[in-house]
């Protein structure tokens, strides 16, 4: 990812950050905070719903289910507070390439990586990786759109989706959807290498870390199918004709 695209990007997003982190933040976001930071350090049942509440500072043990209802609640209220930064930095990485044109797989790789790799710049975005990874390690076969990992895998602001249909040709065929869904097993590589790095080293400089993990992510979506995979895949679609 070249210099000025991931400026543009920055820029971009750095408007938002700073929105989402001025003190005297309300109670909503204070709680958001307090669970971000301790389901980052004790896993996402690991804490309770009072303990979240008691962390940001609220006596009234109610606060968090007046504000979000349950625990998925909380959760992609959580995922909304950072997702949409996120995508307003893929979206200028996406007008900056696709204005360019002839967008390599690695270019593309770099999409999905970069914007989440900024939020390791500091301390709410390190507790966001953190239980961003655990929601996609956690995922079952079908994701429901309205809770917390859709959030994630369908991006209201639909930045995967210009994402998705910018990639899928430079992918192998038949390797972008069902069964094999590389796109997805991309996404989800991203964020769990993302989460152990937020986890083992915050605040240390990620570049050698951010070039190989798009390395990584671009073999992931650029890997050719072998003869087995090919012919269990054909045998997969035979069963279902």
């Amino acid at each position: 990812m070249t210099e000025a695209s991931l400026r543009a990007a920055d820029q971009a997003g750095a408007s938002r950050s700073r929105a989402d982190r001025l003190p005297g933040a309300d109670a909503r976001t204070r709680i958001l905070r307090a669970a971000a930071r301790l389901l980052a350090v004790k896993g996402l049942e690991g804490v309770s719903l009072r303990e979240i509440t008691r962390s940001a500072g609220h006596r009234n043990t109610t606060a968090l289910q007046y504000h979000f209802g349950d625990r998925e609640g909380l959760l992609r209220a959580l995922m909304d507070l950072h997702v949409p930064r996120v995508s307003v930095r893929r979206h200028a990485l996406l007008d900056h390439l696709t204005a360019r044109g002839d967008v390599t797989l690695r270019e593309a790789a770099g999409i999905l990586v970069d914007p989440l790799v900024t939020e390791l710049q500091d301390e709410d975005g390190s507790d966001f990786l953190q239980v961003a990874a655990q929601l996609v390690n956690r995922s079952e076969a079908l994701v429901n759109p309205h809770d917390a990992l859709g959030a994630l895998v369908y991006d209201p602001e639909g930045s995967l989706e210009r994402w998705s249909v910018l990639v899928e040709p430079l992918m192998p065929a038949g390797t972008a959807g069902p069964p094999l869904h590389r796109r997805f097993a991309a996404l989800r590589f991203t964020h769990i290498e993302l989460g152990r790095r937020a986890r083992i080293a915050p605040g240390q400089p990620a570049e050698l870390f951010a070039s190989q993990l798009t390395d990584l992510v671009a073999a992931v979506l650029g890997a050719q199918l072998s003869e087995e995979t090919s012919r269990l895949l054909e045998e997969r679609r035979a069963e279902h004709r």
